[in-house]
């Protein structure tokens, strides 16, 4: 387990997906995507794991994603096959916000 820090990049060990930490408590957590740790991106990850099927729905560029209480939250800077998760628990797609009208 290790500690996210806000502007932490991290990148999938089974696809290529990355993501950037955008906001994270201050608790431990476990950062997985494919069902596999993910590492600190610029790290090897030349370890021959596959995608988990049921962390298989993949994750797209320019997407945030959030955890259930909302505590964290990534963004994906890279798209990828695997799914996120933190700790067993799949992220959420956050929903984007409406902008006003402006006439």
């Amino acid at each position: 387990m290790a500690e996210l820090k806000t502007g932490g990049r991290f990148k999938s060990a089974v696809c290529d997906g990355e993501v950037m930490v955008i906001s994270a408590p201050a608790d431990d957590l476990e950062l997985t995507c494919g069902g596999s740790a993910m590492v600190a991106a610029g790290s090897d990850t030349a370890d021959g794991a596959e995608i988990d099927p049921d962390h298989a729905v993949g994750i797209a560029m320019g997407k945030r994603y959030i955890n259930a209480e909302e505590t964290l939250e990534l963004l994906c800077v890279k798209a990828g096959d695997g799914s996120l998760a933190v700790n067993g628990e799949l992220l959420l797609l956050k929903d984007t916000k409406q902008l006003p009208k402006t006439d």
